[in-house]
């Protein structure tokens, strides 16, 4: 089989988070002997700009001139790449408008990106459900990673199917660094909710690997590293943190529970499916720096309570976001659809 894999985000260094789950799935999908063509920006067809700094919203609203120009560099990549391909695999909403323009069947991938409420895929899906409509019912099939993400597309008139982003569960963790380690992972920005973070578990031996326009909140910070860093500081960590509500899916908090450490994560959004209360992490309400501290020296005064959420949060990470389980879902609409 071969796929093209259209994306706006997709990572240019093994520094960058962008797209990294993205890339990810196309390893393992090569490893599963699919041939797949990469159309990102920078490879495959022109940006003009718009795909990263502050992201496609803020870029967009900067240089509206711009996008024109950017899906016809995309439309003119994806009909040439798509020639000797059996099917065309989208991420993200705005990709569908160009992918059924490729001549072959297309599957979209929605992760529900959060920076702007009104524009993200779930509420574009409640204030313009008309518009999610036009733009997907031409696809094979619409994946989302969350349960969250698919009541919204639902809603909107379209069937989906939810297929998680998937993590490496790693055979042996070793033992957490002593002192402990209270670790953060991701994008140093306000819809993250870095200042609750700050405020909450600041001065508690913080490690955050990300940046962002609030690096300066966080002094220490260690900024964007490598997967294979990001990996080595899960294994050091004894509690991680996921202060955001209103995640598409949660890619640092599955590979938290992966290693299995305990996640203590704001009550919202797609964390919700991940963090079982009292069963695999804590869940605190959103935006409570109070309950959010307390969560996490509950967990590091608890060596017991840690390793029995973390013990069962490798568990169900395994059963439900190990790569041989994502990738063959994935195969399965593959087939379906080519």
């Amino acid at each position: 089989m071969r796929v093209v894999v259209l994306t706006t985000s997709w990572p240019r260094h093994e520094r960058e988070f962008a797209g990294r789950f993205v890339a990810d799935a196309v390893e393992r999908l090569r490893e599963r002997g699919v041939e797949v063509d990469v159309l990102a920006p920078g490879n495959g067809f022109r940006d003009f700009g718009l795909a990263y700094g502050d992201g496609m919203a803020v870029n967009l609203r900067r240089r509206p001139w711009a996008a024109p120009l950017m899906l016809f560099s995309m439309w003119r990549a994806v009909r040439r790449a798509a020639r000797s391909a059996d099917l065309v695999h989208a991420h993200w909403l705005l990709t569908a408008l160009v992918a059924r323009f490729a001549g072959k069947p297309f599957v979209v991938t929605l992760h529900g990106s959060i920076r702007f409420e009104a524009t993200s895929d779930v509420g574009l899906a409640r204030r313009r459900p008309w518009l999610v409509r036009r733009l997907l019912r031409p696809a094979a099939a619409v994946i989302c990673v969350s349960e969250t993400l698919a009541a919204a597309v639902r809603e909107a008139g379209i069937e989906a199917v939810v297929i998680p982003n998937g993590v490496r569960v790693p055979e042996e963790v070793g033992a957490p660094a002593e002192p402990p380690e209270v670790l953060y992972v991701g994008r140093l920005s306000p819809e993250k909710n870095v200042d609750v973070l700050v405020e909450a578990v600041g001065d508690l031996n913080l490690v955050a690997a990300g940046d962002g326009p609030l690096r300066d909140l966080v002094p220490g910070a260690l900024g964007a590293v490598p997967h294979a860093e990001v990996e080595r500081l899960l294994e050091r960590a004894t509690v991680v943190v996921a202060p955001c509500e209103r995640e598409g899916f949660g890619v640092a908090a599955a590979e938290a529970m992966a290693f299995g450490r305990p996640v203590v994560a704001a009550a919202g959004g797609a964390l919700l499916e991940l963090v079982e209360d009292g069963e695999t992490g804590l869940l605190v309400p959103p935006r409570d720096a109070a309950a959010l501290r307390a969560a996490v020296e509950r967990l590091l005064a608890d060596a017991d309570l840690r390793e029995r959420l973390g013990a069962a949060a490798r568990t169900r990470a395994r059963e439900r976001y190990g790569w041989d389980a994502v990738i063959e879902r994935t195969l399965e609409i593959y087939r379906a659809a080519a």
